[in-house]
């Protein structure tokens, strides 16, 4: 049971970035790079989370996933900022 409730508390962390719509593009540079710097850790700390899971041997197909979206959703944020700050300069 303890497994159901740390899997659904991982995939909150990660939906709360989803559904974090910041206008990048009214953010001054230096914002832009706190915010690709605050993105890089909390993708960190994601695959620490997942590195857990993993040494627990969570189920396979949850971590599976799990990496996948991490990975997607920290990505494409990282680009987002990324190319509205080669647009700044």
């Amino acid at each position: 049971m303890d497994e159901i409730k740390e899997i659904k508390k991982f995939t909150n962390k990660i939906n709360s970035q989803v559904f974090d719509s910041k206008e990048y593009q009214k953010m001054k540079i230096e914002e832009l790079s706190i915010e690709i710097k605050e993105t890089v850790k909390f993708q960190q700390e994601l695959f620490q989370i997942i590195e857990e899971f993993e040494m627990r041997e969570i189920q396979e197909d949850f971590i599976k996933y799990a990496k996948m979206i991490y990975k997607n959703t920290t990505e494409r944020k990282i680009l987002k900022i990324q190319e509205t700050h080669l647009k700044k300069n």
